[in-house]
């Protein structure tokens, strides 16, 4: 049996080296020894890297009683639980899919639109003048309010300044305790697994509560087009609503899938952005045009190519399968690395360059572009996270002018499972424009 190669080196080395510098390391890996290689940790089973788009088609496309994304999800449990989409294989997980992918498709999705305007137009008044601050801590402000208000629906001052309060440490907490199970243990007020149980409890406290009330109101519910009253009045073909813990489940996922990650995009965008004048300068041009843009959806992909936020979609072996020239026994893991098959040289000449005019008048190749995974596990919430980032990116290009506090790129930092520019992509607003008008204003 043909197992795939794997790096020389002790399997604690290649666990320190898969935390601390994993994209050097993978990099490596695949110079060495080609697309498809395994990392070995110590008390895990291997995980097999696959970097090749004819293989990645392979693991996207394969039946899915075999590879398992629901399984190769199984770390974030505690965090989404055990109703996640996320976590579901198989006829639980088309079931699911089904109920949530309405709401976040089509026209629907539109209807969102002006509260992302207008949320987007509330933190950029918040900015100051010719100072560096955080557009990372600012887009994740941005997106944590769009998914209180479209998809929980929330209204009520004080449940959305609690939610807005809490939310952000239970996804913080939960990335650590998921990616680190040693963390797991210890059920301490003041360690980290103690403090995110808190933090969950308290989150779970809200969301109950919220969606009993609307099941006391149904009628009024019906009448609302956030997300989760949507949710609520879905059917499964049997006839059969979403339970108060399925619906609490696919908030929390909707929540970790759609929060972090489009916060970190917007801002890995204007990192690259600042840096590249003359794109900036062109984006602002047809933005200015106030018709849609090509190029500003061209920003967006290709700072997904470059910097994605994740660097895997993951799949876990139910049974021995071949993939490639390659058998891999049941039980071992399949990651896709995003970051590996967004830099090949042979899809993207130059990778490491970011220039969106790859994207002009071109579709990225179904799978040499895969931010958002493929097959029928790709994610839910990709056209509503792609409709985000536009009208957000577009709103503040319309109404500011900025530049990079430093002049050097920020570097990829690990936040857990995610990879976040290491100085927060700090920006300078040189000039504001009023949200109604082109004056500027102090």
């Amino acid at each position: 049996m043909a197992e795939p190669p794997t790096l020389r080196m002790p399997k604690a080395l290649q666990a320190l080296g898969f935390l601390a510098r994993e994209l050097p390391m993978t990099a490596h890996a695949q110079r060495k020894l080609g697309d498809v290689f395994s990392i070995s940790v110590s008390g895990l089973p291997p995980l097999v890297i696959v970097a090749d788009p004819a293989l990645v088609k392979e693991v996207f496309t394969s039946d899915a009683s075999d590879l398992r994304a629901g399984e190769g999800n199984a770390v974030l449990l505690p965090l989404v639980g055990a109703s996640s989409v996320l976590l579901l294989d198989q006829a639980a997980h088309m079931r699911q899919r089904k109920l949530m992918l309405p709401p976040l498709h089509g026209d629907r999705m539109r209807i969102y639109g002006e509260v992302m305007r207008e949320i987007t137009d509330d933190e950029i008044d918040s900015w100051p003048l010719n100072q560096p601050f955080s557009m990372h801590q600012s887009t994740q402000a941005i997106t944590l309010r769009v998914i209180l208000r479209t998809v929980f629906g929330i209204e009520d001052g004080a449940q959305m300044a609690d939610l807005e309060r809490l939310l952000p440490k239970l996804v913080d907490l939960g990335q650590w305790v998921t990616m680190i199970p040693a963390l797991q243990r210890g059920g301490g007020r003041a360690s980290p697994w103690g403090r995110f149980l808190r933090a969950r409890e308290q989150v779970d406290a809200i969301l109950f509560d919220e969606i009993g009330r609307r099941r006391l109101d149904s009628e009024a519910t019906a009448e609302r087009s956030d997300v989760l009253s949507l949710l609520m009045q879905a059917r499964d073909e049997d006839g059969e609503p979403m339970t108060d813990l399925e619906l609490r489940d696919e908030l929390v996922t909707m929540l970790v899938a759609g929060h972090e990650t489009t916060a970190t995009t917007l801002a890995w965008t204007f990192e690259r952005l600042l840096r590249h004048p003359k794109a900036l300068e062109r984006l602002q041009a047809e933005v200015t045009l106030g018709e849609e843009s090509s190029y500003l959806d061209a920003v967006i992909k290709e700072t997904l190519r470059v910097r994605p936020v994740l660097n895997y979609a993951m799949r876990r072996l139910a049974s021995p399968t071949r993939v490639g020239a390659y058998d891999l026994p049941a039980g071992w893991q399949i990651a896709v690395s995003l970051v590996l098959v967004g830099l090949r040289e042979d899809l993207y000449p130059e990778p490491l360059a970011w220039r969106p005019e790859r994207f002009l008048n071109r579709t990225p190749e179904t799978y040499g572009w895969i931010p958002f995974g493929g097959g029928v596990r790709r994610c839910l919430g990709a056209s509503f996270a792609q409709y985000e980032m536009t009208t957000v990116l577009r709103r503040i290009v319309e109404r500011c002018d900025l530049r990079a506090a430093e002049p050097a790129s920020e570097m990829r930092k690990r936040r857990a499972i995610t990879f976040v520019p290491a100085r927060g992509a700090q920006v300078i607003v040189e000039q504001r424009r009023a949200a109604a008008a082109n004056t500027v204003t102090a």
